[in-house]
């Protein structure tokens, strides 16, 4: 990609998902929440670049190649680890995943957003996770006067410790950021007994522009100056949830991109966001995501797969 080209930038975790089903089978899948967000904008189709702490190894030769088929570009350094973190996720019989992790995490040595950077995103492990958990967060400060700040803290609860250990990463990120999307189940987690939508409405006051909460099959909501704006999921058979939150936060990207809402001389043009606008980037949103859960694995769609693409 030309070092102007208009971008997203992308800083977090890539590894390999080890999925075991039900059924007692086993299979490989590139992944990771970050990487699979930058997988989603290449496949529609956008110019990103991933920051990531891959290993020069059989698993970190995967990830590139994966990388590579959906025009998602590494930055320099991104192959500094001693080796491929591999996550493994267990696959019940309703199709929920859950996980377990042999992972590291540090940012590439120089990674920084350009003149050339619309937006920053970044999220899951690679926000809490030490050594890079601070150095993710002094660059997504270092970038706000250039870039739009997204955000997803896509918690991981066998790898983030207590709530509160993750909120001291987590919350700051928010206060940092100009979108944040997150799930219901990840606030339930990390703010026990307290509604989704009203931690949403507080996140919203500390300064994101946007804060989207996700409902995984019942849709999601957004709240933003002009109100709240609410979008149904599209009825599909779910063959499992691995990477569909993740492919509703690169098409968020995707829908903000084509509004012209990204980069931060957009800022206040974002802040403004109509519910009619908001509505019709969420629909864009829940049906992306309802084409990754109908497959196996983090598999978002290319363009020409959504209805209009």
């Amino acid at each position: 990609m030309p070092h102007s080209a208009p971008h997203v930038l992308v800083v977090g975790e890539a590894l390999v998902d080890e999925v075991r089903r039900a059924d007692g089978t086993v299979a490989e899948h590139p992944g990771g929440s970050p990487a699979n967000v930058a997988l989603t904008l290449g496949r529609l189709g956008r110019e990103v670049r991933l920051a990531a702490h891959l290993g020069r190894d059989h698993h970190g030769e995967q990830v590139r190649a994966w990388l590579a088929a959906s025009d998602v570009r590494l930055t320099p350094g991104s192959d500094g680890a001693p080796a491929t973190s591999v996550a493994r996720a267990v696959i019940d019989a309703s199709g929920a995943a859950t996980y377990d992790f042999a992972i590291t995490w540090d940012v590439p040595p120089g990674t920084a957003a350009t003149d050339s950077t619309l937006a920053v995103h970044t999220g899951s492990i690679a926000a809490v996770l030490e050594p890079g958990a601070s150095a993710v967060h002094d660059l997504v400060l270092a970038a706000r006067g250039r870039a739009t700040i997204t955000y997803d803290p896509n918690a991981r609860p066998s790898l983030m410790g207590t709530p509160d250990a993750a909120l001291a990463r987590i919350e700051p990120l928010v206060a940092a950021a100009d979108v944040v999307k997150v799930s219901d189940e990840d606030l339930a987690w990390l703010y026990p007994g307290s509604a989704p939508l009203e931690v949403a409405r507080t996140w919203a006051g500390r300064g994101p522009a946007l804060v989207v909460v996700t409902y995984g099959g019942e849709g999601a909501v957004a709240l933003c100056a002009a109100g709240e704006a609410r979008v149904a999921a599209p009825r599909v058979q779910v063959v499992d949830t691995v990477g569909a939150g993740d492919t509703f936060m690169g098409a968020l990207l995707d829908g903000l991109w084509a509004q012209d809402l990204l980069g931060a001389a957009r800022r206040e043009a974002l802040r403004s966001i109509d519910l009619p606008t908001l509505t019709d980037v969420l629909q864009g949103c829940v049906a992306a995501a309802a084409v990754t859960v109908s497959r196996a694995g983090a598999n978002p769609p290319r363009r020409e797969e959504l209805a209009g693409g």
